[in-house]
């Protein structure tokens, strides 16, 4: 199938999955997760109606942006940033998604005033509490808000999260569900002013449908559009 075959197909299953669950399909953002795939494939997935690309590593998003890749759709950073890369992102992106650190967001709070812009992001939680991830455990949460929320150059606009590796979609079903309380009460607080609740962004190709029946209101999905990437071939 066509990258365009694909949008379509990933589309019409993210309206499935929202209307079998009560909720509106518009209520969904999709992400196309564009990691590993050149400038030519990047716009033909924007042409074919992808409106958000997620890039996860810096210098793909310098060189790709260069080249127009993401003309026609807003650019997000959804991979791992590094302190000394934060220069590259902040400004270009609309939103990053893992922000994973109280010093990641004091980087990028300082780049964001010294452009004069407030910059949008989401925190990242480790929800599955794996080692080789990073991201705030759930207990790390609201005391790590109550530091960025005094930044004045960022907004939080949600909660971002990747579950363990599984072999079935539904393994991942308890891991949503945590992240959806985790998202509703932080929400519910109401006493930050520059803490919007506003995405929950998780669900990857794998398990995307059952992320968007936990509530999921942003999904990240690559391989479902561009195919499995050649990790052997990657520089």
């Amino acid at each position: 199938m066509s990258i365009a075959d694909n949008v379509r197909q990933v589309k019409e299953k993210i309206a499935a999955a929202a209307l079998a669950c009560g909720r509106s399909p518009e209520d969904i953002i999709l992400v196309g997760a564009t990691k590993m795939n050149d400038a030519a494939r990047v716009r033909e997935a924007v042409e074919a109606g992808l409106r958000y690309c997620g890039e996860n590593r810096v210098q793909e998003l310098t060189e790709k942006n260069a080249q127009g890749a993401y003309e026609g759709s807003h650019l997000h950073f959804i991979g791992h940033l590094q302190k000394n890369k934060v220069k590259q992102v902040v400004g270009t992106a609309e939103l990053i998604h893992s922000v994973d650190s109280v010093e990641l967001a004091e980087a990028i709070n300082r780049r964001a005033g010294a452009l004069g812009i407030v910059q949008d992001i989401l925190l990242e939680v480790n929800i599955g509490g794996e080692a080789s991830k990073s991201g705030f455990t759930p207990g790390e949460l609201r005391p790590a808000i109550d530091s960025i929320s005094t930044m004045e150059n960022l907004r939080v606009c949600g909660l971002m999260a990747i579950p363990p590796v599984c072999e079935a979609p539904e393994e991942n079903r308890h891991y949503f569900s945590e992240m959806r309380k985790l998202y509703i009460d932080i929400g519910e607080e109401k006493k930050y002013n520059n803490v919007i609740m506003g995405i929950l962004s998780m669900g990857m190709s794998a398990d995307y449908e059952v992320a968007i029946s936990e509530g999921a209101s942003m999904v990240r999905v690559g391989t479902g559009i561009f195919g499995a990437r050649n990790y052997g071939t990657a520089k």
